[in-house]
Formats: C-alpha cells, structure tokens, sequence
C-alpha cells in the first residue's frame, strides 16, 4: 500500500476494532486497511474520509495511550473537513454515541463547526465551508488581526 506524500494522523484506542466499527458509523469513514495479530487484535488499520486518511491503532508502547487510558487528556485534537451538512453529521455522530461537546456553529471564517468526544475521548472537530469570508470581513468579524494568510 503506498501513501501520497503528505500528513496522516495515527489515532491510539484501547479498542482499536470498536474504534473502527465507531468511526465507520458515526463519522462516516471507510476501512481501507487492516493487519491482524495472531490474536486478531489489530495490528494496523487506515481509514479514509474523502481524499484524507486515519491510522488507528492500540496501545503498542508506554508512549502511546487513549484518553480512556489517562484520564480523558489528549495532546491533539483531529479535524475533519467534509462536503455535507455539518448539523446533520452532529446528529449521526450523537446517535452512534458521540459526546457533543460544542453543538454546530457558524464561525467568523465561514466554517460550519462541531467538535465531539469519541468512544475513547479523543477530540473530534468537524466542519464544513458554508460561506466565502475576505479577510477584512475574517478580522471584522473576530476583532483579530490576520498576519499571514496563503492561498
């Protein structure tokens, strides 16, 4: 299997089948590879959302842990742009169990935004481009100054 260059984020659950099985459902990623252990635990697994892929994975060293495992806390935070109705895909999330920690907004960059708690705890947001903002209108809106904004 090979990758385009670019970022993947590998995600750590304790239980990295359920995770699958959660992510399939509530956010609506595709399985795209699995490597098994003797045991059936999974060794390594990708998930794609559109053009963007996952890895998710088990707790395969000391410096590597779910939130479930340390007390809800995560060092990063995973945001997926989709093309679909962002209310819509909050409500599919909450029904497979998501945690809506910040119910869909419209933000001063023209974004549709939730952000979730999966299965495990980590920290989901995602969005959708829902209106074209200029930056002055971006620095209007937010009262921020925008110091550097490549195309």
């Amino acid at each position: 299997m090979s990758n385009p260059a670019g970022l993947i984020s590998a995600v750590t659950y304790c239980d990295p089948k359920a995770a699958l099985a959660w992510l399939e459902a509530a956010f609506g990623f595709d399985l795209m590879f699995l490597i098994e252990g003797e045991d059936a635990s999974v060794a390594h697994a990708e998930m794609s959302h559109g053009a963007s892929r996952v890895m998710i994975g088990g707790e395969w060293s000391p410096a590597h842990a779910s939130p479930a495992s340390i007390g809800g806390k995560t060092t990063q935070t995973i945001h997926i742009y989709i093309e679909d109705d962002v209310d819509a895909h909050c409500q599919k999330a909450a029904a497979a169990g998501a945690e809506i920690v910040e119910p869909p907004t419209t933000q001063f960059y023209g974004a549709r935004t939730y952000r979730c708690r999966d299965l495990e705890g980590h920290l989901w947001t995602v969005s959708a481009n829902v209106e074209t903002v200029s930056i002055e209108e971006m620095e209007k809106r937010s009262g921020l100054k925008i110091a550097v904004a490549k195309t």
